[in-house]
């Protein structure tokens, strides 16, 4: 469950030091009402992230999926009931990619082929079968702990000292137990991390455009 190792299999968790690119990404939605109250800081702030959803939430509110692909975000699988791949049967875990895959575009149609496992938790046979699939895991390097923070502060800390050039942070919009948790924190925090983050000369894209200017780079090597 270690979100940068790469010991069962490769995930990618963001781009080489020296890259000035971050990558927010938020997990457990969509969540209302912090989801859209999210959707408002990052268009004020004119940034663009990543959105790992849950299927069952996006059955539920498929309206409020579609108001973050309508915005520009990207949008990306992250199972349909958020069990721990580690413990799952692989007939169990198709399921639940499926499933996900299945809310996601009779919801929004077209998304990325993105994944991340719920807890982080991957064994080698979980990230064979996402590939199996044509998704893509996606870890992090940095995270808020926003789930149990007990302050905006905190979050912005958390984030704020380990962040470097390439990180993917995260943080969630939601919570897996029930829709409605409270991410009146993270929404704050997200708030200042963005803009304290630009003050320190970073722009924030997202994890397709990461992942390009990784091909990019290679591209122009070979070539």
């Amino acid at each position: 469950m270690s979100p940068t190792g790469q010991w069962y299999g490769h995930t990618f968790t963001g781009l080489p030091r020296g890259s000035r690119h971050l990558a927010l990404t938020f997990d457990d939605g969509p969540n209302d009402p912090y989801t859209p109250q999210l959707l408002e800081v990052l268009a004020r702030h004119n940034v663009k992230a990543t959105f790992f959803m849950l299927g069952h939430y996006v059955q539920a509110r498929p309206d409020l999926a579609r108001m973050v692909a309508e915005a520009g975000h990207v949008i990306g699988n992250h199972t349909f009931s958020h069990p721990n791949l580690i413990f799952l049967p692989t007939n169990r875990a198709k399921r639940e990619l499926e499933d996900c895959r299945r809310a996601l575009t009779d919801s929004v149609g077209q998304h990325s082929r993105l994944f991340r496992p719920p807890f982080g938790g991957r064994r080698p046979a979980s990230l064979r079968l996402a590939r199996s699939l044509g998704l893509e895991p996606v870890m992090w390097n940095v995270t808020g702990w926003d789930w149990k923070a007990p302050s905006t502060e905190y979050i912005v800390q958390k984030v704020a000292t380990r962040v470097r050039g390439g990180s993917v942070i995260l943080l969630h919009d939601g919570g897996h137990e029930h829709i409605g948790v409270d991410r009146s924190k993270t929404v704050l925090a997200t708030d200042r991390v963005i803009a304290r983050c630009k003050g320190e000369g970073y722009d924030f894209v997202t994890i397709p455009e990461m992942m390009e200017s990784i091909r990019s780079s290679r591209s122009s090597v070979v070539s």
